[in-house]
């Protein structure tokens, strides 16, 4: 490792956290209501869909509201990637997708998750490109945004009934978040050279007389969105190791920035709505904190080189550069892949699959523990509260008094919730991963063999669960069960666990919001901070341990015992 390299993962956080905190504010207003500079376009959309934004939802009503539109999303995007070569904005003729990856990759972006079992440049098409998958990383994002301002609003006062309105929250989030921020964004790459059009790809004429298709078509504005809402699908299918994608250091920097600004701004945005700004820093407090230590560790795995390379007579000077950018570097891709993984984003500038045992299974554990630092947007925000939840019912357990957070007694109806949220996702990753690996299908879909092909798939199968989306290189996904499965995997990571939060929210709103007494557990304190810390680690993270043992920790240890795998 050197100063330089800490310099720069430092310098990523600087500028995150400290536009975390404006925006938490701003994001706050619009939860609440209070912007009003683009009311005429607000309330055009409402007339036109004939929505009520004053009609007060209960968690139900929020909830059928939420996966009506996912399912109508749904269809509308498998239509679209199973007729696009019907549909207009296809100057390269690309036919339409087969039924099982038209289901996966449906599932993948109305889910936020953003998984590409296909190769963008041959088999997409520019209409649905961004008809279909751009539509959906607004409408995913803006869906997860909408949960977490529902579960702000339990905490706001005793006795509520309702938790906001759906349909208000997504087009507000939408108008006055997702959008004015992308299109800035779109036009900072635009100006750093990224491609922004509609036409057909080029055509490049090499100095041996032969031609290479170059392709090309509205990228700028889907890498703005791609990142900012935390959906992580790519134009190209080496996504933003691509140099149309990512073109240089600047807008690396910038792809990261917009990768996880809002997830560490949704808890000073929850600190402005409780009026307790305490209470939202000790939230992001803890998400920085993992988030940190990841990306150290992260980079000192990988700036250490690789043992066989090194062996062989490669330096070690500049670490493991083995499916990394040199434009870029190990700091800048370390810090990337954990951001990417830190949240729901997925996105890469590096591939994991070439990182170090070490390096690679870190960003596993991150995906693993849940996307909590800071997570998707929304989806981020509304998990951590999960495991708040559960470090007070710890604490309540240790004194012998009923557990409260924020005013709200937590009793068994929301613990059991919370664990089955946490439970569905584990059910799903473990029993996925191991049903695949005992059948020829998915063996088949390894690109290595022992304990790096246990690490594959389990990383395929944390990554669709989590509805992360990024990938390792060899794990061939195309395939009938993975298809499915995957595609299985991410509806229910998201909407299995979605429902009960929203259940926990309409609990916790019903509840009358108590005054803090003597005996109240202080929850914005450096030892609810280590609690917090402590207990996404064990529930988040642990039940993990012995298949991520037999994955990367047995590769990190036949690395460095010189032994082949």
């Amino acid at each position: 490792m050197t100063i330089q390299g800490l310099l720069y993962i430092a310098l990523v956080f600087v500028l995150v956290l400290g536009c975390a905190f404006p925006m938490g504010r701003y994001m706050a207003a619009i939860f609440e209501g209070r912007l009003k500079f683009l009311a005429p376009v607000e309330t055009g959309f409402y007339k036109l869909s004939g929505i009520d934004p004053n009609r007060a939802m209960r968690w139900q009503d929020y909830t059928v509201a939420l996966l009506l539109l996912s399912v109508i999303h749904f269809l509308l995007l498998y239509a679209i990637l199973r007729l696009q070569f019907y549909l207009p904005m296809n100057p390269q003729h690309i036919t339409g997708m087969s039924p099982a990856l038209a289901f996966n990759t449906a599932a993948s972006f109305a889910t936020n998750t953003n998984w590409q079992a296909y190769s963008p440049e041959s088999q997409i098409s520019n209409g649905a490109q961004v008809f279909g998958l751009v539509v959906h990383m607004f409408v995913s994002a803006a869906a997860g945004i909408a949960v977490a301002a529902a579960v702000m609003r339990a905490f706001t006062g005793g006795g509520l009934k309702a938790i906001g309105n759906f349909y208000a929250d997504l087009t507000r989030i939408t108008l006055y978040l997702l959008l004015p921020i992308s299109l800035v964004a779109a036009t900072l790459f635009v100006i750093a050279g990224m491609p922004q059009t509609f036409g057909p790809f080029l055509t490049a004429h090499t100095l041996n007389a032969g031609s290479q298709t170059i392709a090309i078509g509205p990228v700028a504005f889907q890498e703005a969105i791609k990142e900012f809402g935390t959906n992580g699908g790519g134009f190209f299918n080496a996504n933003s190791a691509h140099p149309f994608e990512n073109p240089n250091a600047w807008t690396n920097l910038l792809e990261n920035w917009l990768d996880i600004v809002i997830g560490f701004a949704l808890p000073i945005a929850f600190g402005f709505m409780i009026k307790d700004k305490k209470q939202g820093r000790a939230l992001m407090a803890a998400m920085a904190i993992i988030l940190a230590v990841a990306a150290v560790g992260t980079y000192a795995a990988e700036a250490k080189g690789n043992p066989l390379q090194i062996a062989d007579g490669v330096s070690a000077q500049q670490g493991n550069m083995e499916g990394k950018e040199v434009r870029f570097g190990v700091p800048a891709s370390a810090m990337f892949n954990v951001a990417a993984t830190g949240t729901s984003t997925g996105a890469v500038d590096s591939f994991t699959d070439s990182y170090t045992p070490l390096g690679g299974a870190i960003p596993l554990f991150l995906m693993q523990l849940g996307e909590v630092t800071p997570g998707g947007v929304g989806s981020g925000f509304y998990t951590i509260i999960v495991f708040a939840l559960l470090s007070v019912f710890v604490a309540g357990l240790m004194v012998g008094r009923t557990p409260e957070y924020l005013g709200k007694k937590v009793q068994a109806k929301e613990i059991k919730l919370a664990m089955l949220g946490v439970l569905i996702l584990t059910v799903f990753i473990l029993t996925g991963a191991g049903f695949s690996l005992v059948t020829a299908s998915g063996l088949g879909s390894l690109g290595n063999n022992g304990p790096h092909g246990l690490s594959e798939m389990l990383y395929g199968w944390t990554s669709a669960t989590e509805n992360n989306g990024s990938a390792m290189a060899g794990l061939s996904a195309n395939t009938t069960l993975l298809d499915y499965g995957l595609g299985t995997a991410m509806l229910f990571g998201r909407f299995a666990f979605m429902v009960p939060i929203l259940a926990i929210a309409g609990s916790l709103a019903a509840k009358p919001k108590l005054p803090e007494s003597v005996g109240t557990f202080p929850t914005h304190g450096p030892l609810f901070i280590g609690l917090l810390i402590g207990v996404i680690i064990i529930l988040g993270g642990l039940q993990y341990l012995p298949a991520d043992t037999l994955g990367p920790l047995a590769e990190h240890y036949l690395l460095y015992a010189g032994k082949t795998f």
